[in-house]
């Protein structure tokens, strides 16, 4: 099992772990700051170094269990079962992720009545599916986004039941990814507070803490993607 400490903690860059694995399919460790692959996000690059070696590790992906990869470069030094490594990620790129992913979020709660029927982010574009026949104009889209951005709402993680699905099911808006289930827990992901609240859903990514740290934002294009089927797709601004 891979602890993962950005769950609670998006803005920890590196951490001192123990390696417990390593071979040909990247570095398993005990505890990590890099995000796995998932939910649309990319996992996180850096690097880890140990006494005597480092080596760059190219993308974190989920393992087998609760185990999390470190994948590195064909041929790439592996640091020793046992040994102690600090863990880095590359803080620009996971910040420029932070910022896509919760932005991706205000687009949601623009999108009132849709389902998300696909996503991805990206450092330099992010795009949203929705399963929505005449989407709102493109400037609309824009001036709403930046206004949420500008209002500078808080972002926090809460944690519940598992069961607040059974009770609320409205909390999933996506279509073709499901929360996983059987921890008891629930990961949310919560943009504002009381009268002010703008979106909560289960979400496992990593987010900014304040939406103002998003930044401007451009709505680059809107897509015709199948017969009801609508792609938003924003850039930093």
């Amino acid at each position: 099992m891979t602890q993962r400490l950005f769950l609670d903690d998006p803005t920890l860059a590196s951490v001192s772990a123990t390696v417990i694995a390593n071979g040909p399919d990247g570095v398993v460790l005990d505890r990590t700051v890099f995000y796995a692959r998932g939910g649309g996000q990319p996992g996180d690059s850096g690097m880890l170094r140990w006494d005597g070696g480092e080596t760059a590790i190219t993308e974190a992906v989920k393992g087998e269990g609760e185990a999390i990869r470190h994948l590195v470069a064909a041929d790439a030094p592996l640091p020793p079962v046992g040994a102690t490594v600090e863990a880095a990620i590359d803080w620009q790129r996971r910040h420029a992720h932070m910022r896509m992913h919760t932005a991706m979020h205000l687009l949601c709660s623009l999108i009132k009545g849709a389902a998300v029927t696909g996503g991805a982010v990206g450092a330099d574009k992010s795009r949203l599916d929705f399963d929505l026949p005449n989407p709102p104009p493109k400037e609309e889209i824009e001036a709403g986004l930046n206004a949420l951005i500008a209002a500078d709402h808080p972002v926090r993680i809460e944690w519940v039941d598992e069961s607040v699905l059974d009770t609320d099911p409205g909390l999933v808006r996506t279509m073709s990814v499901q929360p996983p289930r059987g921890t008891g827990r629930l990961r949310l992901m919560r943009i504002g507070e009381g009268e002010t609240l703008v979106d909560l859903q289960p979400c496992g990514g990593t987010h900014v803490a304040r939406t103002g740290e998003i930044g401007p934002i451009r709505v680059a294009k809107i897509e015709n993607k199948g017969k009801q089927n609508r792609r938003i797709t924003i850039v930093p601004g």
